[in-house]
Protein backbone atom coordinates (compact mmCIF):
# COMPACT_ATOMS: atom_id res chain seq x y z
CA UNK A 1 0.00 0.00 0.00
CA UNK A 2 1.37 3.42 -0.89
CA UNK A 3 2.87 5.27 2.35
CA UNK A 4 1.09 8.65 3.77
CA UNK A 5 3.50 11.20 4.35
CA UNK A 6 3.67 11.30 8.16
CA UNK A 7 3.35 15.34 8.39
CA UNK A 8 0.35 15.71 6.22
CA UNK A 9 -2.89 17.40 7.63
CA UNK A 10 -5.97 14.76 7.95
CA UNK A 11 -7.88 14.96 4.64
CA UNK A 12 -11.62 15.34 5.01
CA UNK A 13 -13.49 12.62 3.70
CA UNK A 14 -17.29 12.35 3.72
CA UNK A 15 -18.93 8.98 2.80
CA UNK A 16 -22.74 7.44 2.76
CA UNK A 17 -23.87 4.34 4.51
CA UNK A 18 -27.17 3.21 5.89
CA UNK A 19 -27.37 3.17 9.71
CA UNK A 20 -25.89 -0.13 10.25
CA UNK A 21 -24.68 -0.93 14.36
CA UNK A 22 -21.39 -1.70 12.82
CA UNK A 23 -20.61 1.72 11.59
CA UNK A 24 -21.57 3.47 15.22
CA UNK A 25 -17.59 3.43 16.14
CA UNK A 26 -16.92 5.14 12.71
CA UNK A 27 -20.23 7.28 12.94
CA UNK A 28 -19.42 8.47 16.74
CA UNK A 29 -15.60 8.87 16.00
CA UNK A 30 -14.50 6.14 18.33
CA UNK A 31 -12.66 4.51 15.83
CA UNK A 32 -10.86 7.46 13.39
CA UNK A 33 -8.96 6.37 10.49
CA UNK A 34 -5.25 7.41 10.68
CA UNK A 35 -4.79 10.75 8.05
CA UNK A 36 -8.62 11.17 7.55
CA UNK A 37 -11.08 12.96 9.24
CA UNK A 38 -14.20 10.77 8.27
CA UNK A 39 -17.69 11.89 8.07
CA UNK A 40 -20.38 9.60 7.26
CA UNK A 41 -23.61 10.67 6.68
CA UNK A 42 -25.88 7.62 7.88
CA UNK A 43 -29.71 6.98 6.72
CA UNK A 44 -31.88 6.53 9.64
CA UNK A 45 -33.92 4.42 11.65
CA UNK A 46 -33.28 1.85 9.22
CA UNK A 47 -35.33 3.43 6.44
CA UNK A 48 -35.07 0.65 3.25
CA UNK A 49 -35.62 4.46 1.07
CA UNK A 50 -33.01 6.36 2.81
CA UNK A 51 -30.71 3.47 2.83
CA UNK A 52 -31.40 3.31 -1.05
CA UNK A 53 -30.94 7.14 -1.23
CA UNK A 54 -27.58 6.52 0.57
CA UNK A 55 -26.18 4.30 -2.31
CA UNK A 56 -27.78 6.73 -4.93
CA UNK A 57 -25.81 9.70 -3.54
CA UNK A 58 -21.93 7.13 -3.18
CA UNK A 59 -22.04 7.09 -6.58
CA UNK A 60 -23.86 10.23 -7.90
CA UNK A 61 -24.09 13.02 -5.49
CA UNK A 62 -20.81 15.02 -6.18
CA UNK A 63 -20.88 16.82 -2.71
CA UNK A 64 -19.37 13.03 -0.93
CA UNK A 65 -16.72 11.19 -1.73
CA UNK A 66 -18.09 7.67 -2.06
CA UNK A 67 -19.83 5.31 0.43
CA UNK A 68 -21.79 1.81 0.62
CA UNK A 69 -22.76 0.48 -3.12
CA UNK A 70 -23.60 -2.41 -4.72
CA UNK A 71 -21.69 -5.45 -5.12
CA UNK A 72 -23.48 -6.08 -8.36
CA UNK A 73 -23.41 -2.88 -9.80
CA UNK A 74 -19.23 -2.60 -9.15
CA UNK A 75 -18.90 -5.69 -11.39
CA UNK A 76 -20.79 -4.71 -14.45
CA UNK A 77 -18.63 -1.81 -13.74
CA UNK A 78 -15.88 -3.44 -13.92
CA UNK A 79 -17.17 -5.33 -16.90
CA UNK A 80 -17.53 -2.42 -18.67
CA UNK A 81 -14.04 -0.63 -18.10
CA UNK A 82 -15.90 1.73 -15.77
CA UNK A 83 -13.30 3.08 -13.46
CA UNK A 84 -14.58 5.79 -11.63
CA UNK A 85 -15.32 4.06 -8.48
CA UNK A 86 -12.43 2.11 -6.79
CA UNK A 87 -14.06 -0.92 -4.04
CA UNK A 88 -12.16 -1.49 -1.14
CA UNK A 89 -12.96 -4.72 1.01
CA UNK A 90 -15.16 -3.59 3.67
CA UNK A 91 -18.91 -4.64 3.58
CA UNK A 92 -21.42 -3.69 5.53
CA UNK A 93 -24.31 -5.53 5.00
CA UNK A 94 -24.55 -9.98 4.80
CA UNK A 95 -27.05 -11.62 4.71
CA UNK A 96 -28.31 -15.16 4.59
CA UNK A 97 -31.63 -15.74 1.90
CA UNK A 98 -33.80 -18.36 2.96
CA UNK A 99 -35.33 -15.88 5.01
CA UNK A 100 -36.38 -13.53 2.24
CA UNK A 101 -38.29 -16.65 0.32
CA UNK A 102 -42.34 -15.90 1.00
CA UNK A 103 -45.39 -17.90 -0.14
CA UNK A 104 -49.24 -17.53 0.42
CA UNK A 105 -50.06 -19.04 3.59
CA UNK A 106 -52.70 -21.21 2.22
CA UNK A 107 -50.92 -22.43 -0.95
CA UNK A 108 -49.46 -25.65 -2.02
CA UNK A 109 -46.21 -24.69 -2.20
CA UNK A 110 -45.12 -26.15 1.08
CA UNK A 111 -41.00 -27.40 0.20
CA UNK A 112 -37.91 -26.68 -2.17
CA UNK A 113 -39.50 -29.10 -4.58
CA UNK A 114 -42.85 -27.53 -4.76
CA UNK A 115 -41.18 -24.37 -5.90
CA UNK A 116 -40.18 -26.13 -9.46
CA UNK A 117 -41.52 -24.78 -12.73
CA UNK A 118 -43.59 -22.47 -10.13
CA UNK A 119 -44.33 -18.63 -10.81
CA UNK A 120 -41.38 -16.42 -8.35
CA UNK A 121 -41.27 -12.79 -8.01
CA UNK A 122 -37.98 -11.07 -6.98
CA UNK A 123 -37.26 -7.34 -6.69
CA UNK A 124 -34.55 -6.70 -9.31
CA UNK A 125 -32.81 -8.81 -11.98
CA UNK A 126 -29.24 -8.23 -11.64
CA UNK A 127 -29.08 -6.78 -7.84
CA UNK A 128 -26.55 -8.24 -5.29
CA UNK A 129 -29.27 -9.99 -3.68
CA UNK A 130 -30.53 -11.57 -6.52
CA UNK A 131 -27.75 -12.81 -7.23
CA UNK A 132 -27.11 -14.48 -4.12
CA UNK A 133 -31.06 -16.02 -3.92
CA UNK A 134 -30.16 -17.63 -7.09
CA UNK A 135 -26.96 -19.27 -5.70
CA UNK A 136 -29.14 -20.14 -2.62
CA UNK A 137 -31.79 -21.68 -4.93
CA UNK A 138 -29.10 -24.18 -6.06
CA UNK A 139 -28.71 -25.00 -2.70
CA UNK A 140 -31.88 -26.09 -2.54
CA UNK A 141 -32.32 -28.06 -5.38
CA UNK A 142 -34.00 -25.98 -7.94
CA UNK A 143 -32.63 -24.31 -11.04
CA UNK A 144 -33.06 -20.70 -11.25
CA UNK A 145 -33.44 -21.53 -14.95
CA UNK A 146 -37.10 -24.00 -14.33
CA UNK A 147 -38.45 -20.88 -12.69
CA UNK A 148 -41.13 -18.30 -14.58
CA UNK A 149 -39.84 -14.63 -12.87
CA UNK A 150 -41.62 -11.38 -12.64
CA UNK A 151 -39.54 -8.70 -11.85
CA UNK A 152 -41.17 -5.38 -10.20
CA UNK A 153 -41.88 -3.78 -6.80
CA UNK A 154 -42.65 -5.49 -3.44
CA UNK A 155 -45.12 -3.40 -2.45
CA UNK A 156 -44.62 0.13 -3.39
CA UNK A 157 -42.12 1.88 -6.21
CA UNK A 158 -38.13 2.43 -5.36
CA UNK A 159 -35.18 4.10 -5.61
CA UNK A 160 -32.56 1.76 -8.26
CA UNK A 161 -29.52 2.51 -9.59
CA UNK A 162 -29.84 -1.06 -11.65
CA UNK A 163 -31.07 -0.08 -15.49
CA UNK A 164 -30.78 -2.95 -17.83
CA UNK A 165 -32.72 -4.81 -19.69
CA UNK A 166 -34.54 -7.98 -18.93
CA UNK A 167 -33.61 -11.39 -20.29
CA UNK A 168 -35.89 -13.18 -22.61
CA UNK A 169 -38.73 -15.04 -20.53
CA UNK A 170 -38.23 -13.20 -17.84
CA UNK A 171 -41.51 -10.69 -17.27
CA UNK A 172 -41.77 -6.94 -15.84
CA UNK A 173 -44.80 -5.99 -13.85
CA UNK A 174 -47.26 -3.36 -15.20
CA UNK A 175 -45.93 0.09 -13.41
CA UNK A 176 -47.98 0.67 -10.38
CA UNK A 177 -48.71 -3.74 -9.82
CA UNK A 178 -47.21 -4.78 -6.45
CA UNK A 179 -45.22 -8.23 -6.13
CA UNK A 180 -47.17 -8.85 -2.89
CA UNK A 181 -50.58 -8.67 -4.41
CA UNK A 182 -50.12 -10.65 -7.20
CA UNK A 183 -48.33 -13.72 -4.62
CA UNK A 184 -51.56 -12.79 -2.10
CA UNK A 185 -54.02 -13.13 -5.58
CA UNK A 186 -52.40 -16.00 -6.72
CA UNK A 187 -50.56 -14.73 -9.67
CA UNK A 188 -47.40 -15.70 -8.09
CA UNK A 189 -46.36 -18.95 -6.09
CA UNK A 190 -43.61 -17.63 -4.62
CA UNK A 191 -41.82 -14.28 -4.13
CA UNK A 192 -37.70 -13.42 -3.03
CA UNK A 193 -37.71 -9.93 -1.31
CA UNK A 194 -35.20 -7.99 1.21
CA UNK A 195 -37.73 -6.40 3.15
CA UNK A 196 -40.56 -8.39 4.50
CA UNK A 197 -43.86 -7.91 2.22
CA UNK A 198 -46.08 -5.19 4.07
CA UNK A 199 -48.61 -8.18 4.35
CA UNK A 200 -46.17 -10.95 6.01
CA UNK A 201 -47.00 -12.16 9.64
CA UNK A 202 -45.03 -15.42 10.87
CA UNK A 203 -48.83 -16.98 11.41
CA UNK A 204 -51.55 -14.69 10.45
CA UNK A 205 -50.62 -14.51 6.84
CA UNK A 206 -51.76 -14.09 3.85
CA UNK A 207 -47.64 -14.57 3.27
CA UNK A 208 -45.84 -16.29 5.20
CA UNK A 209 -41.74 -17.66 4.61
CA UNK A 210 -41.36 -21.09 2.76
CA UNK A 211 -38.76 -21.93 5.27
CA UNK A 212 -40.17 -20.56 9.15
CA UNK A 213 -37.46 -22.07 10.74
CA UNK A 214 -34.77 -20.03 8.33
CA UNK A 215 -32.23 -20.32 11.15
CA UNK A 216 -31.78 -24.10 10.35
CA UNK A 217 -31.38 -23.96 6.79
CA UNK A 218 -29.05 -20.95 6.52
CA UNK A 219 -26.69 -22.75 9.46
CA UNK A 220 -26.76 -25.57 6.80
CA UNK A 221 -25.94 -23.49 3.82
CA UNK A 222 -23.35 -21.74 5.77
CA UNK A 223 -21.59 -25.08 6.83
CA UNK A 224 -21.24 -26.69 3.47
CA UNK A 225 -20.41 -23.49 1.08
CA UNK A 226 -18.68 -21.54 3.96
CA UNK A 227 -20.55 -18.73 2.27
CA UNK A 228 -22.61 -15.89 4.71
CA UNK A 229 -23.30 -13.90 1.19
CA UNK A 230 -22.00 -9.71 1.51
CA UNK A 231 -23.89 -7.84 -0.75
CA UNK A 232 -22.70 -4.09 -0.61
CA UNK A 233 -19.13 -2.49 -0.21
CA UNK A 234 -17.53 0.70 0.34
CA UNK A 235 -16.19 2.60 -3.15
CA UNK A 236 -14.42 5.81 -3.53
CA UNK A 237 -14.40 7.97 -6.40
CA UNK A 238 -11.24 7.54 -8.16
CA UNK A 239 -10.12 11.06 -8.35
CA UNK A 240 -10.17 11.14 -4.67
CA UNK A 241 -8.51 7.74 -4.24
CA UNK A 242 -5.59 8.92 -7.35
CA UNK A 243 -5.13 12.12 -5.44
CA UNK A 244 -4.73 9.90 -2.18
CA UNK A 245 -3.95 6.33 -2.47
CA UNK A 246 -3.61 5.99 0.98
CA UNK A 247 -6.60 6.24 1.91
CA UNK A 248 -7.98 3.11 1.09
CA UNK A 249 -5.81 1.14 2.91
CA UNK A 250 -6.34 3.67 6.14
CA UNK A 251 -10.03 3.43 5.01
CA UNK A 252 -10.08 -0.34 5.42
CA UNK A 253 -8.29 -0.46 8.61
CA UNK A 254 -10.07 1.58 10.60
CA UNK A 255 -13.40 -0.44 8.90
CA UNK A 256 -11.94 -3.48 10.72
CA UNK A 257 -11.19 -1.89 13.92
CA UNK A 258 -14.60 -0.70 13.95
CA UNK A 259 -15.70 -3.86 13.09
CA UNK A 260 -13.80 -5.76 16.15
CA UNK A 261 -14.99 -2.97 18.66
CA UNK A 262 -18.45 -3.45 17.86
CA UNK A 263 -18.36 -7.23 18.14
CA UNK A 264 -16.77 -6.73 21.45
CA UNK A 265 -19.21 -4.46 22.86
CA UNK A 266 -21.96 -7.06 22.01
CA UNK A 267 -20.00 -9.59 23.81
CA UNK A 268 -19.41 -7.56 26.70
CA UNK A 269 -22.84 -6.02 26.90
CA UNK A 270 -24.79 -8.16 25.13
CA UNK A 271 -28.37 -6.82 25.81
CA UNK A 272 -29.62 -5.39 23.08
CA UNK A 273 -32.37 -8.64 23.09
CA UNK A 274 -32.78 -10.65 26.20
CA UNK A 275 -31.36 -13.85 24.07
CA UNK A 276 -28.56 -12.01 22.14
CA UNK A 277 -26.03 -13.58 24.61
CA UNK A 278 -26.93 -17.57 23.74
CA UNK A 279 -27.90 -16.40 20.13
CA UNK A 280 -23.88 -14.85 20.10
CA UNK A 281 -22.51 -17.94 21.20
CA UNK A 282 -24.63 -19.93 18.82
CA UNK A 283 -23.65 -18.10 15.84
CA UNK A 284 -19.86 -18.43 16.58
CA UNK A 285 -19.65 -22.40 17.09
CA UNK A 286 -21.04 -22.38 13.90
CA UNK A 287 -19.43 -19.59 11.80
CA UNK A 288 -16.31 -18.81 14.35
CA UNK A 289 -15.39 -15.55 16.06
CA UNK A 290 -15.43 -13.59 12.67
CA UNK A 291 -18.23 -14.22 11.13
CA UNK A 292 -18.66 -10.46 9.31
CA UNK A 293 -15.02 -9.76 8.26
CA UNK A 294 -13.67 -7.11 5.98
CA UNK A 295 -10.31 -7.62 4.23
CA UNK A 296 -9.17 -9.16 1.04
CA UNK A 297 -8.02 -12.27 1.94
CA UNK A 298 -10.82 -13.00 3.99
CA UNK A 299 -13.35 -12.34 1.68
CA UNK A 300 -11.33 -13.63 -2.08
CA UNK A 301 -13.36 -16.80 -2.33
CA UNK A 302 -16.63 -15.35 -1.44
CA UNK A 303 -16.22 -12.88 -3.97
CA UNK A 304 -14.89 -15.43 -6.63
CA UNK A 305 -18.02 -17.30 -5.97
CA UNK A 306 -19.99 -13.82 -6.46
CA UNK A 307 -18.29 -13.27 -9.95
CA UNK A 308 -18.83 -16.43 -11.23
CA UNK A 309 -22.68 -16.86 -9.98
CA UNK A 310 -23.15 -13.27 -11.76
CA UNK A 311 -21.34 -14.97 -14.96
CA UNK A 312 -23.28 -18.19 -14.71
CA UNK A 313 -26.86 -15.93 -14.91
CA UNK A 314 -25.01 -13.94 -17.76
CA UNK A 315 -25.67 -10.81 -15.55
CA UNK A 316 -21.83 -10.43 -16.64
CA UNK A 317 -19.70 -11.37 -20.04
CA UNK A 318 -17.08 -12.79 -18.70
CA UNK A 319 -15.47 -14.59 -15.28
CA UNK A 320 -13.79 -11.85 -13.16
CA UNK A 321 -11.30 -12.40 -10.61
CA UNK A 322 -11.40 -11.31 -7.25
CA UNK A 323 -7.94 -9.66 -7.79
CA UNK A 324 -9.46 -8.26 -10.94
CA UNK A 325 -12.71 -6.89 -8.96
CA UNK A 326 -9.90 -5.19 -6.41
CA UNK A 327 -7.00 -3.92 -8.64
CA UNK A 328 -7.42 -0.53 -7.74
CA UNK A 329 -6.86 -1.02 -3.91
CA UNK A 330 -4.99 -3.90 -4.53
CA UNK A 331 -2.27 -1.15 -6.39
CA UNK A 332 -2.69 1.33 -3.75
Amino acid sequence: MQERIADMANLPLLLTAADYARLMPLATGMVQPDGIDLTLLLGRAGSWTERATMLRRALNDPVVHGGEASMAGHLRRVEAGDHSHVAIPVFPLRNFTARDLYVRKDAKVRTAADLIGKRVGMYDWVASGSIWYRHFLHFIGVDPASLQWWIGEVDEPRITNHIYTLPDGVHATAPGQALSEMLIAGELDALLSPPKPRKYHPTNGPITRLFPDFRAIERDYFAKTGMFPPQHLIVLRRPVWEANKWIAGALTDAFIRANDMFDAAQRGFPYVSPWLEAELEETEAVMGTDFHPYGFEKNRRTIEVFANQAFDLGIVGRRISAEEYFADFLAS
